[in-house]
């Protein structure tokens, strides 16, 4: 029987969502494929993230703990990977699109020699198997790739399925015998720079508030919505040009060249939706847009609009919110 190997992403001692997504993903695949679904589980002290993921309908969760492992580095996690799914006889290894699993599915392809379909935001059933389709051109164009080599590698875009919920149950849980040379590679981890925040991560937050240009700061620039991003305990995000404009941080940037997200409500406050930053969040399941100008193409994918300046709106929108709730 074929098996689908998913890897699992976590930090600090969480799962994320991505890879529940990504589960979502493996499911639907197996249920076209008859495959089986096993789980690996790589870093140092990962035994509660095991347990975690025993409950979602694997058959076996992998335990690859070692202390070479403890950051993602790319080598040591793309050869335990890789040396993982032969071990199991794994015929297809996915991992979410995000910036670990762009890092490492491309070295555990070379490693077993296998093809690779990244971004993957469904499957189409063929004459010849399942294809994956993947967005092309920012998303203007679909593509359905096939697959042809025994071994396949595949990176799911996380937004595109909808996070699996635990099915019962309780996986088998087996340690793997890592061997990830770590001294054998030309990369060491020195530091991690994280960017601190009371607020929600912006790829597992439920509601996203996003700004843009328009946001520009002699009128008050990001600070005025983050009181409403505060009021919903959101996330906060902005556009590629309110980035480039110094306006936003990096790590604030959706997009096609940043993160994509798929919340259950997202605001776009005065961000016009350049294709580049449609393709990072129209995923998202419900859109307000707030603009001055009706013609911007962000209303085309908005489910509800409001033609108006955003430092009158949010704050109007921010004390209505609070009135409503008493």
């Amino acid at each position: 029987m074929s098996k689908i190997l998913v890897l699992a992403e976590h930090e600090k001692g969480h799962v994320k969502k991505v890879t529940l997504n990504t589960l979502a993903f493996a499911r639907q695949l197996a249920a076209k494929t008859g495959a089986s679904i096993d789980i690996a589980v790589l870093g140092k002290g990962v035994g509660d993230i095991a347990e975690k993921l025993r409950g979602y309908g694997a058959g076996t969760v992998h335990v690859a703990d070692h202390a070479e492992l403890e950051h993602p580095i790319a080598s040591a996690w793309a050869k335990t990977l890789a040396d993982l799914a032969t071990s199991i006889g794994a015929t297809v290894v996915t991992a979410p699109a995000s910036t670990i699993g762009k890092d490492v599915l491309p070295r555990v392809a070379a490693r077993l020699a296998a093809g690779m379909a990244s971004d993957v935001v469904g499957i189409v059933d063929t004459a010849k198997g399942p294809a994956f389709r993947r967005p092309m051109w920012a998303g203007n164009l679909m593509g359905d790739a096939f697959i042809k080599t025994k071994t396949q590698v595949i990176s799911v875009r996380a937004s595109a399925f909808d996070a699996a919920e635990a099915s019962g149950g309780s996986s088998a849980l087996a340690a793997f015998a890592a061997q990830p040379d770590l001294a054998k590679s030309r990369v060491r981890f020195v530091k991690f720079d994280g960017v601190q925040s009371t607020r929600p991560d912006l790829t597992e937050a439920s509601i996203v508030v996003a700004g843009g240009r328009g946001l520009k700061p002699e009128k008050g620039g990001f600070g005025a919505i983050e009181p409403l991003a505060d009021l919903l305990g959101a996330a906060i995000g902005a556009s590629r040009a309110a980035v480039d404009d110094g306006y936003a941080p990096n790590d604030y940037q959706i997009g096609q060249t940043g993160k994509v997200v798929a919340p259950q409500l997202y605001f776009a406050i005065a961000i016009s939706g350049a294709v580049q930053h449609l393709a990072g969040m129209k995923n998202s399941k419900v859109i307000v847009a707030i603009n001055t100008r009706d013609d911007e193409p962000i209303f085309k994918v908005a489910d509800y609009g409001l033609v108006a300046d955003a430092f009158v709106a949010v704050p109007e929108l921010v004390a209505k919110i609070k009135a409503m709730r008493g």
